[in-house]
């Protein structure tokens, strides 16, 4: 029998397309409780656009979170994700949810850029809003997460001192740090990654810029790539001597832990509340 490939998750959790729908439907469910602005834009496509989430009483320099959503650079989307903001406006913080362009339509260089200026944007806009851009943090779950890490490093693909937001912290779900695995992985269809992008933009061959916390966590269920990356890229960045916390939240796969990261009552979005708060 055929050896499972380890990056496609489908095959390690039974009721994949259930708890995706749960978690859209929670989402769903959340948005009809808070104010939200839908698909601001911050850049020339659909897809380049954000949604903000608003407390019921937002204080003059509230702290600023970001999160970005995973599909494996080829699917997702900020809308399904709605509910990730709960934490966030419970620390009393405002919440953007971007979104992307997708692979294979875009390569990855220029999904990493706008998820860039997607930030800057953000920053940029956050006194209108009643904001402060210096407690920004930044959360991001699987290719997020590798797409967050990035607005804190200079990868080998980067022609030179990148562009960065100032960051108080980061929150690394489920991430994926070496893609050298990718290209040939069932996803060399769906994202026609090549090995040339993967060595350019995997966050463990990348410089790591000091100053904010970052927290790396997947779901103890989680199959092999997960766990070892999240181990590798917290071992090189305690190499560097900067600050991290490493996790496993428990009897969680690759998609509950979006649940969790979504309830400021489980010890991952009490996690995520606390860094948003002490921003």
């Amino acid at each position: 029998m055929a050896e499972h490939d380890l990056y496609r998750n489908r095959d390690f959790i039974p009721d994949f397309d259930a708890i995706m729908a749960e978690t859209e439907a929670r989402s769903r469910a959340f948005a009809e409780t808070v104010r939200i602005e839908r698909n601001l834009s911050y850049g020339p496509t659909p897809r380049q656009s954000f949604d903000l989430v608003f407390p019921p009483d937002p204080a003059p320099g509230a702290p600023l979170h970001m999160f970005i959503h995973g599909g494996y650079w080829r699917g997702g989307s900020k809308a399904a994700h709605t509910r990730v903001a709960a934490p966030v406006i419970a620390a009393g913080g405002i919440a953007a949810l971007i979104g992307y362009d997708l692979m294979p339509g875009t390569r990855l260089a220029e999904i990493v850029a706008q998820v860039r200026n997607a930030a800057r944007h953000v920053v940029r806009m956050a006194p209108e809003i009643g904001a402060d851009p210096a407690r920004f943090t930044v959360s991001g779950h699987s290719a997020g997460a590798h797409l967050a890490s990035l607005l804190a490093s200079e990868a080998p693909g980067d022609a030179g001192p990148a562009d960065l937001p100032a960051l108080r912290g980061l929150m690394l779900v489920s991430g994926i740090y070496d893609l050298s695995g990718i290209p040939g992985s069932f996803l060399k269809d769906e994202a026609k990654m090549t090995d040339d992008e993967a060595r350019a933009w995997s966050p463990l061959l990348a410089r790591h810029i000091p100053g904010p916390r970052r927290i790396i966590t997947r779901g103890d269920e989680e199959t092999a790539p997960f766990q070892d990356q999240a181990v590798a890229l917290n071992a090189l960045l305690d190499r560097e001597e900067q600050p991290t916390e490493l996790r496993r939240e428990r009897g969680r796969n690759h998609l509950t832990v979006v649940h969790d990261l979504a309830d400021p009552d489980a010890p991952l979005g009490r996690r995520l509340l606390e860094l948003v708060a002490s921003s």
